[in-house]
């Protein structure tokens, strides 16, 4: 399995969390979007960069939340953009992402 952790699981694991490494460490593949390097601050931390598909994908989720009233913060907007394109799942305790039901999040 292919995931994107969000900022407040990246956190968890610098800071020791077993469980998550343990299940992390059942996947294929780990990506951090470019947005949670900015909220990090960790410049050892590689991440996707966003492009042209990545501003397609994230106008067309912001148009979805905002005809749904259910809008969220812009970089968990760019974060669920950078997901969706990779066909990911994010790993996250953000509760407003259950607002995108494409979105595999767990």
């Amino acid at each position: 399995m292919r995931v994107a952790l969000d900022t407040d699981r990246l956190t968890d694991l610098l800071r020791g969390d077993r469980a998550l490494a343990e299940r992390l460490a059942e996947c294929e593949e780990v990506w951090v979007p470019l947005i949670i390097l900015a909220e990090m601050a960790k410049p050892t931390v590689a991440v996707p960069l966003p492009d042209r598909e990545t501003a397609e994908q994230y106008a067309r989720l912001f148009v979805q939340l905002k005809r749904a009233g259910t809008p969220i913060p812009d970089n968990d907007l760019w974060i669920a953009a950078l997901t969706l394109q990779h066909d990911l799942l994010l790993i996250t305790h953000d509760r407003h992402f259950a607002c995108i039901p494409q979105l595999l999040r767990e």
